[in-house]
């Protein structure tokens, strides 16, 4: 096959059987695009105009490919359509390739599952235990997110050219992780990161020269490739766009050459072909599929929804297997109902597009009756109807009693509304909303009238939530936090300010924050929470920072000079 560079990429022999077999049986059954109900593309509709990106949509029925359809534009500058054969990159669902070459791999016996990562990556700290490969593929291994620690630096992802060095040197920098390994479930990229460098390091190759041959070869997936150069011209990518205020549609690229945890360029129908083998494994056979399937467990006899980049749920009642991706101005989604052999993928080139939506809407084509009516998407049971005196008594400020971080549940027009995020009851003390988002009330009563909590999602697992007061320091309380802070872990400086009543955060790349108080000694911005911590004269000497994906971050305050 030809690689998307000056150079051609050849397949050994050993897999060319297994290609010819499978391209065979493609060709026979690949669908016309004409044949694709009116009901698809009314689903695309608003992403079908040539003046915007858009997306494009694949889907399979008990192993066959039986839609191929594209909506809206690859290239704006010079007005190039999508079509099926158009490049994406695939964000997160990226994960599930560099999980199948790990787990090639330990079938290979090159590696087990076991090893402890230390044995591939010296460089990084010793944390006191063993963080695992198994604890890398399922994400309990307790490592901060690169990205965000790279944020917090003052270099988000998409305005640096990051590479696998900053990868290894912002997590060999870190002197704790977010809690102890196995404990818990928080998604985080590193670990993905990390199984790509895992996997150069066994093998003497590139990922993308090993998974050519191992997955993407004998699958046929001849348009995918990993980006690891952000410069090579890859022929029928699309361009990432976001739209900025203005209406006005902007570039959005991912320049940076970190792979594994996202980075793969494919396109809806070769991703497809990947996932069908999750459920023939005519590549790799009975024991991969079953690894790629085996759940990650927390605390030592909890089983977790999170497998190999495999996301186990529930749609409409229908169970489910999939993943969610974005990076930069891409997006995807590709799903697997496997009791009703229903496959989609969906792969946009827009933020905002809602490929989970979209695919979901679509798979409801192929699935029929299957589907229970009385639950929209996002939820796993109907929606109830609460009063409005009872969504009030949920209202308030939460503290998750593990990381700090600070939740503000708000009641509105029969829902809750948390951290922004809508929430809709499907009982009197459950509340859903979208990406798997569940917060979940104790039965009894707990701080001020208010009950405990937990908060789960595709990022979170079970996070406990207790009522706590929200306040409004005085001027001359805002002062005590006024100082310098380093973090040696990110290697940055933040000057707490105030402004007349208004604190604000600022970092040495002229970056400020206003802070908002949230509970005694806390306060959020940035998407975090900064909790400030007092010695016993009650003189403040630190805050930790707490995200999504970094928890308990240290800025440690500096002396007056």
């Amino acid at each position: 096959m030809l690689r998307y560079s000056a150079g051609v990429r050849r397949l050994s022999f050993a897999t060319m059987p297994a290609l010819f077999a499978i391209l065979s049986a493609c060709a026979e059954v690949a669908p016309s695009l004409d044949t694709a109900p009116a009901a698809i593309d009314s689903i695309f509709l608003t992403l079908a105009s040539p003046d915007s990106p858009g997306c494009s949509v694949a889907a399979m029925q008990d192993g066959r490919e039986v839609l191929a359809r594209a909506f809206g534009t690859a290239e704006l500058e010079q007005n190039m359509p999508i079509t099926p054969e158009t490049v994406f990159e695939a964000g997160s669902v990226s994960k599930q390739f560099v999980a199948a070459a790990t787990i090639l791999l330990a079938l290979d016996g090159r590696i087990s599952l076991e090893d402890d990562i230390a044995k591939f990556l010296p460089e990084l700290p010793d944390y006191g235990e063993v963080i695992r490969v198994r604890d890398l593929l399922n994400h309990t291994n307790g490592m901060r997110d690169w990205g965000s620690i790279a944020g917090i630096h003052g270099w988000q992802r998409t305005t640096r050219r990051h590479t696998h060095t900053h990868v290894l040197e912002l997590t060999a920098r870190q002197s704790a992780l977010n809690y102890p390994v196995g404990a818990y479930y928080s998604y985080t990229n590193t670990g993905y990161n990390l199984l790509s460098v895992i996997v150069e390091r066994v093998t003497g190759r590139s990922l993308d020269d090993f998974s050519q041959e191992r997955i993407f070869g004998p699958l046929g997936m001849t348009r995918t490739q990993w980006r690891d150069d952000f410069t090579e011209v890859v022929p029928n990518r699309a361009m990432a766009y976001r739209r900025a205020a203005s209406g006005d549609f902007h570039q959005l690229m991912p320049f940076e050459n970190v792979y594994g945890n996202g980075g793969l360029l494919t396109t809806p129908s070769d991703l497809l072909r990947f996932t069908n083998n999750l459920e023939t494994g005519a590549m790799g056979g009975p024991e991969f599929i079953e690894e790629m399937h085996r759940r990650g467990v927390v605390g030592g006899d909890r089983e977790i929804k999170y497998a190999s980049a495999l996301i186990f749920g529930e749609h409409r009642g229908v169970p489910e297997v999939h993943h969610a991706g974005g990076t930069a101005g891409y997006s995807a989604f590709l799903t697997r109902f496997p009791e009703q052999g229903v496959g989609v993928a969906v792969m946009c080139n827009v933020t905002g597009s809602n490929p989970r939506g979209l695919a979901h809407s679509v798979a409801d084509v192929y699935l029929s009756d299957a589907i229970d009516d009385r639950i929209p998407d996002g939820l796993t049971r109907p929606p109830a109807q609460l009063e409005s005196f009872a969504l009030d008594t949920f209202a308030g400020g939460y503290r998750d009693t593990f990381t700090g971080r600070f939740f503000e549940v708000v009641s509105s027009e029969g829902r809750l509304i948390v951290n922004n995020v809508p929430l809709v009851p499907v009982n009197a003390t459950r509340f859903e909303g979208p990406s798997d988002f569940v917060l979940e009330f104790d039965a009894r009563q707990g701080n001020e009238g208010r009950p405990d909590a937990h908060l789960m999602s595709q990022v979170l697992d079970r996070a406990r939530l207790e009522p706590v007061d929200t306040v409004e320091p005085s001027s001359l309380v805002l002062g005590d936090y006024v100082g310098e802070y380093y973090s040696d872990d990110a290697e940055v400086t933040y000057w707490i300010e105030l402004d007349g009543d208004q604190l604000r955060s600022r970092q040495r790349y002229d970056v400020t924050i206003e802070l908002t108080p949230a509970y005694q000694d806390a306060f959020t911005g940035f998407g975090a929470t900064f909790i400030f911590h007092r010695d016993g004269s009650g003189r403040v000497t630190e805050f930790s920072m707490t995200r999504d994906r970094v928890w308990d971050l240290d800025f440690e305050r500096r002396p007056v000079q």
